[in-house]
């Protein structure tokens, strides 16, 4: 079951940003308020590895080493489909949400007690992927030597993109933490386009959802962009807490107002072991 918002402001937040409530305006399943929509492609993979409740995160925020080249991710509609100016002229607006959302899920996380920092590359702009200082290369020692490495992503906007989930890594054992965080915001093929590269290294890749909408428009507003982050980040932070081996079963938090539905987001689709 969808376990009801109880954190003190969200649902203040929630009316600030203008965001329908299930009485108002209901969401069909796999559609959260603020994200959008979850995934839809076929996955019937499980994260059933255990994590020590000390694993070290390593938060990595993606494209931050690919700006001007290939690879720098999405502006977001509104800088391509409605003239906004980028946040940071910099860096694509992709890259400007995947630092603020790193940085308040490291915040959250230390808060909680878990052993969490981030990683950012001394320049913005690496040619050669394999340098050491990329996200790949970092996140790549980082998973090697047992932490659990977490790249985040926003996805592209209208029909190219796929909506909000978890990539998971390709050469590991999948673990609670790729659960957890699947059933929050949706489940990717493992092998999503033949294998990306942060997952061929270890790294499980966090799509929060497309860069449009009802969750760009709260970012980008200035009254409602601190309870945006606030709310993505608690949802990423909650599913880490859930997972480790203290933590009662119970699922992971969604910014749906009501906390409607039966079942946690993703269950249906949790058939075999590390398949798709």
């Amino acid at each position: 079951m969808l376990r009801s918002l109880t954190l003190v402001g969200l649902t203040s937040a929630f009316t600030m940003l203008g965001l329908a409530t299930a009485a108002d305006a209901p969401l069909p399943p796999g559609v959260d308020p603020l994200t959008g929509p979850e995934v839809s492609l076929e996955a019937q993979w499980q994260g059933r590895a255990g994590v020590g409740p000390r694993i070290p995160i390593l938060v990595l925020a993606g494209h931050a080493d690919s700006q001007g080249i290939e690879g720098s991710g999405t502006a977001g509609a509104a800088v391509d489909l409605h003239r906004s100016e980028p946040m940071d002229g910099r860096m694509r607006d992709e890259l400007y949400w995947n630092l603020a959302v790193r940085d308040a899920v490291v915040a959250q996380g230390r808060q909680r007690g878990l052993n969490i920092r981030a990683y950012t590359p001394a320049s913005l702009t690496i040619h050669d992927e394999d340098d050491p200082r990329t996200n790949w290369s970092v996140g790549r020692r980082h998973s090697a030597a047992g932490g659990y490495a977490l790249e985040i992503h926003f996805d592209a906007y209208g029909p190219d993109g796929f909506g909000s989930g978890l990539i998971p890594a390709l050469n590991r054992p999948l673990n609670r933490f790729d659960e957890s965080l699947a059933i929050a915001f949706g489940r990717y093929p493992k092998r999503f386009r033949g294998g990306l590269g942060a997952p061929r290294r270890g790294i499980s890749i966090l799509e929060i959802g497309k860069l449009e909408g009802a969750l760009e428009t709260g970012l980008r507003s200035p009254e409602g962009r601190q309870a945006s982050l606030s709310t993505i980040a608690r949802r990423i932070t909650e599913a880490l807490v859930l997972a480790l081996p203290q933590s009662p079963p119970e699922a992971p938090l969604s910014s749906r107002p009501d906390g409607a539905g039966s079942a946690p987001r993703g269950m249906d689709r949790q058939t075999s072991s590390e398949d798709a």
